[in-house]
């Protein structure tokens, strides 16, 4: 597997051909979409013969927990979301997923006065429950920091390491999502300091999400630090598609293209 040849889209399994025919290499689907824990087993079975018939795989699922289902905060919910991801994992492990993204920025977000340091001992605590959990079907959850316009707790690479490290279980690692670092402002090098537990990664252009290509955001200092760390994952474009069908080449194409330079430069 050469550096970065799987391109993904964080779409529904319904849009296969469109990505197929985009250039794509795999779908990102969402936990609540296809793996459905809420849901009866039998309409998950309808999800597994959409994926069987489908030419793509789904490599990973976003969207872990919904909102309602509190991290943090007086109004945690662990042992509703334990029952809630044993189920998400069971049906990842039967479908071939492996990689489960934690954003659920609104399910992590620490209400106005709550103290942040109960609340970090609060998601530790879960993240290890969770990840032992995930450890038994084989599945790794890749903790996603988000920009601070859409969660206030873990914002950077910087805090997702230290929450990664403060739980220390291999089934726990971090996402790179080369969007929400824009938006923070956080470097490149960031990526290089993080390295040994990104697991997967997110792109899309800095000022409104568009896809890559559509501005023109020069993505290729994050691409040369995840080239640096020999990172072997794919890279999925999470964004706000005008047309998924007329951007998506355009936009593949482009983020080929720098992908391209990096991979052939010395550095």
């Amino acid at each position: 597997m050469s550096f970065l040849d799987q391109i993904g889209v964080c779409r529904s399994l319904a849009d296969q051909k469109i990505l197929e025919a985009g250039g794509c290499t795999y779908v990102e689907e969402s936990v609540r979409g296809f793996l459905i824990p809420e849901e009866p087993d039998e309409k998950f079975q309808s999800k597994l013969l959409e994926l069987k018939s489908s030419r793509l795989p789904v490599r990973a699922c976003n969207g872990f927990l919904p909102g309602q289902l509190k991290a943090v905060g007086p109004e945690a919910k662990h042992a509703e979301i334990l029952v809630y991801a044993e189920k998400a994992f069971q049906r990842a492990a039967g479908a071939g997923i492996e990689t489960i993204v934690w954003g659920s920025g609104e399910s992590r977000k620490i209400p106005d006065g709550f103290s942040r340091a109960t609340a970090e001992e609060q998601f530790s605590d879960l993240a290890g429950k969770v990840a032992s959990l995930a450890g038994r079907y084989g599945v790794v959850l890749a903790l996603e920091p988000l920009n601070s316009g859409e969660t206030n707790f873990i914002n950077s690479l910087r805090e997702g390491t230290a929450m990664v490290e403060a739980v220390g279980h291999p089934s726990f690692r971090l996402l790179a999502d080369i969007y929400h670092m824009l938006r923070e402002g956080e470097a490149p090098d960031a990526i290089e300091t993080s390295g040994r537990y990104i697991r997967h990664c997110h792109i899309a252009e800095k000022d409104q999400r568009t896809p890559p290509g559509s501005v023109g955001d020069d993505f290729t200092p994050f691409l040369r630090a995840l080239k640096k760390i020999g990172y072997k994952g794919g890279i999925s474009i999470e964004c706000r598609w005008e047309s998924l069908e007329k951007q998506l080449p355009a936009a593949v194409d482009f983020l080929k293209k720098q992908i391209a330079e990096v991979a052939g430069s010395s550095e």
